[in-house]
């Protein structure tokens, strides 16, 4: 039958070889993830077990309030939402190594709705859900018109979507930020918890924004993920900020980028979150207590070289690291090359995957 139609023909032998291309490609991509460290268990991890944590230990110098949302989904939309776990357990370590207590505050108090992506998970998270102190404050948070301003020498807004509908119209959060900031004290922002800064109105009567260079999470990121934001969120938070007079400091889609003005610091996206607190820690006047940086840490170093200046000089960095025996995740590598995939960009996609499979081959070889 086939001889008699080879159109026909042609096009299965086309569709099977494409297959077994994608399947093969499939595996092989697969084998260049770091499969062992993906199988290990981090569940169990405790305080106690980081050294970070548990050595050098600083007396105390204050304390620390962190802002979490109380909204649970995304305005009218049904999507569910809440503070992003990352933003919040990776800051509150942070603070805690270098002498400061955290508290945690949120809107309308008790306990706030969560988001945990497991993809994302690490040895301090899982520590932060086997803290019982820390589960206590995320469990029992200060309602924002209870809290007693004077007792803190900085404020933290973490992300998550639901920030945008609940941080934006709070008086007491826009009090506190306006005092603050006035002060001299420290006021932070990760991804969508610049959201608390945009009605923000100084006792001169400007704006907070004007003529501030912020970050937060992206117009790109966040359309990327959510086509339909502009419907579903009250604003775009880079365009709010924008128009309210910030200069508005882009970095990478998905990578550390922190924007330091004075007594203001914010930060684009959950991965900026650790550069952000020790931030925070310098601006306050304090040395940040040394920390061994992250493989996301490192592999996110490595994707900016890339990004800025190409291939060549991504791997001279992979084989510096390797060679000073620092960790580079290579799952955060790969992602971003499927980010590229879902941006249509098929030769970073491919240059991205090159670079996994070398990080690869280099920690195979070290």
């Amino acid at each position: 039958m086939l001889k008699k139609h080879p159109i026909i023909k042609w096009t299965l032998i086309s569709i099977v070889s494409l297959l077994i291309l994608l399947i093969l490609f499939g595996v092989w991509f697969i084998n260049l993830l770091p499969l062992e460290d993906m199988k290990k268990d981090l569940s169990a991890s405790k305080i106690e077990d980081i050294s970070y944590l548990s050595d050098n230990i600083i007396h105390k110098r204050g304390k620390i309030l962190a802002v979490v949302t109380s909204s649970k989904t995304m305005g009218d939309s049904g999507k569910s939402t809440g503070y992003e776990l990352t933003e919040l357990s990776r800051a509150y370590y942070i603070f805690k190594a270098n002498g400061f207590e955290v508290d945690v505050a949120s809107p309308l108090g008790g306990k706030p709705p969560i988001v945990i992506d497991d993809d994302d998970m690490g040895t301090f998270d899982y520590a932060f859900l086997n803290d019982s102190i820390a589960q206590y404050k995320t469990s029992h948070t200060i309602a924002m018109n209870d809290v007693k301003a004077e007792d803190y020498q900085a404020v933290f807004f973490v992300g998550g979507k639901g920030a945008m509908f609940d941080f934006p119209e709070n008086k007491k959060i826009q009090s506190i930020i306006r005092d603050y900031y006035q002060s001299g004290k420290v006021v932070g922002a990760v991804c969508h918890g610049p959201s608390a800064l945009v009605n923000v109105t100084l006792d001169n009567g400007r704006h907070l924004l004007e003529n501030k260079t912020v970050s937060s999470f992206t117009n790109k990121e966040e359309l990327l993920l959510i086509p339909d934001a502009k419907s579903i969120f009250p604003f775009l938070l880079q365009d709010k900020l924008a128009s309210q007079g910030a200069r508005f400091n882009e970095g990478a889609m998905y990578l550390e980028t922190i924007s330091h003005d004075k007594n203001l610091v914010t930060g684009q996206n959950p991965w900026s979150t650790w550069k952000l607190a020790e931030t925070m820690i310098k601006q306050m006047g304090y040395t940040p207590k040394h920390r061994q940086i992250t493989g996301e840490e490192n592999a996110g170093k490595v994707l900016l070289v890339y990004e800025k200046e190409g291939s060549e000089k991504a791997k001279e960095l992979i084989d510096k690291l390797i060679q000073e025996k620092k960790p580079v995740d290579r799952l955060l590598i790969a992602s971003h090359s499927t980010i590229a995939a879902m941006k249509g960009e098929i030769g970073r996609f491919f240059g991205l995957i090159g670079l996994t499979s070398y990080a690869k081959s280099k920690s195979e070889s070290k």
